[in-house]
């Protein structure tokens, strides 16, 4: 259904998964056209600008000529469907049946809301064992349009700034891709349904808080049955109820910094939403927060035909649908990049890097810091605790040891750690120091600032090509 209020609705959702933008025709429409038909199809929309104003665009019979030679040109040869809707020409690709398909500029793909140029190994990874009918796009055949919140679609709009006088569900839904021919699909459940466990009773989100480090003593626990947005806000609150946190005062404004950066943890509870198996039934999502980690697991492995060697260089989705409608809210960011941001924060925040385990499940583990690191990091009164008794890591311990050896005396732990990495190697950097004690940066910057202040080491030359000394004070 493409008539003129329906594309008005679409060109204020603005573009995604199936939709694109173009003020005018070129010959790189080709690229949209391959990319739509790899993935789910879609429409490219002529005459309307990206920031969704409508310029106009006026299908002649010479444009229509233009825009089936690029189709037929593909290969293999692509059928459209074009028409002329108000002031915008709408072409319309269907999902191919005979993927990969490619232009002379190469293959491509629809990634949230943008085209993609594919490589030749991803291209054998993403069709590989293709699936053309996944389980959320399957139809819900327990759920009616009664069913539906319309509330719940009124939050959503709300979330992806998408102004809409008039609700009507059947065809919002449509127009994203949560129904079709006037049926909810499982992602329309997921999403917008009143009471989403009664159509799929597996679809939650379990939230349990350990005191210790093993699952044994549960102090707080939360199961979250509703809608994935739902899930989404109710995984960060429960994040932010359990984690550290510190304060830092700039001028007028108070800054939160939790021990582990949110951006990452958005960016891992939204990655496990958007590639959980919907189809393994039994399952929950689950967040766990323990004294000295949080460990975020969902059912099912990698997708199908993506090694274990490629995850993180190569974005393939389980769940393109749902994928695409957590971008429009903004809680995803960049196509394929949810992996590496992840680890962008945690090197920015000085932190190690989240541990991936990849079985029947999918478990991401950040490492959360000791009570010694918090103090240390953040001296006393700059950081507000909420737990206790977790004790320093082994490199740590193991160089205090030896630190007391070498006749440091009085030394912590960490310092002492330190003390001894320096003895042992007066050429090495503190990335070294960190990577060997089993410290953050942070950490490591930090002793040996006690270090020099006691009058135990000093620094001779520059930070590059200098060395460290240890200062004999006998």
């Amino acid at each position: 259904m493409t008539d003129a209020h329906t594309i008005n609705m679409i060109i204020q959702e603005g573009e995604g998964l199936t939709v694109e933008f173009k003020e005018h025709f070129t010959p790189r429409i080709a690229e949209d056209i391959v990319a739509f038909a790899n993935t789910k199809g879609g429409l490219v929309l002529l005459g309307v600008r990206d920031n969704k104003t409508v310029i106009g665009e006026k299908l002649t019979n010479d444009l229509k000529a233009k825009i089936n030679t690029t189709a037929r040109n593909c290969s293999p040869p692509i059928q459209v469907k074009i028409r002329q809707t108000d002031d915008v020409v709408v072409v319309e690709i269907v999902q191919g049946e005979e993927k990969p398909y490619s232009c002379s500029a190469g293959y491509f793909r629809r990634l949230d809301g943008t085209t993609q140029k594919m490589t030749n190994h991803e291209l054998r990874v993403m069709f590989k064992e293709n699936e053309l009918d996944p389980y959320e796009d399957k139809i819900n055949k327990d759920a009616s349009w009664e069913d539906i919140s319309r509330q719940k679609i009124q939050t959503f709009l709300k979330e992806a700034d998408i102004r809409i006088k008039k609700i009507i569900p059947h065809e919002i839904m449509t127009s994203l891709n949560a129904a079709h021919d006037g049926k909810i699909t499982n992602t329309g459940i997921l999403f917008f349904a009143k009471d989403p466990k009664k159509h799929i009773f597996h679809a939650r989100m379990t939230l349990i808080a350990f005191k210790g480090t093993d699952r044994i003593h549960i102090y707080d626990r939360e199961d979250i049955a509703d809608d994935l947005l739902t899930q989404f806000n109710g995984a960060i609150v429960f994040l932010k109820r359990h984690l550290n946190v510190r304060s830092e005062i700039k001028g007028v404004n108070r800054n939160d910094i939790y021990e582990i950066p949110f951006a990452a943890l958005r960016e891992a509870i939204a990655n496990a939403i958007i590639h959980r198996d919907y189809s393994i039934r039994g399952t929950s999502l689950t967040i766990e927060v323990y004294d000295d980690r949080v460990e975020i697991t969902n059912p099912g492995g990698l997708p199908k035909g993506l090694a274990k060697k490629d995850f993180g260089k190569i974005s393939v989705r389980r769940n393109e649908r749902i994928a695409d409608l957590f971008f429009r809210m903004d809680k995803v960011e960049l196509a394929g990049t949810g992996i590496r941001r992840m680890k962008e924060a945690m090197v920015q925040a000085d932190l190690p890097l989240p541990k991936i385990r990849q079985t029947n499940f999918f478990t991401i583990t950040f490492k959360r810091l000791t009570s010694e690191d918090m103090e240390e990091i953040f001296p006393s009164g700059a950081a507000q605790r909420k737990r206790v008794g977790a004790t320093p890591g082994g490199g740590a311990e193991k160089g205090a040891e030896k630190g007391a050896e070498k006749g440091a005396e009085n030394l912590s732990p960490n310092e002492s750690a330190i003390y001894n990495l320096i003895f042992k190697n007066p050429a090495i950097s503190k990335a070294a120091m960190a990577l060997e004690g089993k410290l953050t940066r942070k950490t490591v910057e930090y002793n040996l600032n006690k270090l020099k202040a006691k009058g135990l080491i000093k620094r001779i030359g520059p930070d590059r090509g200098g060395r460290w000394e240890i200062v004999d004070n006998q």
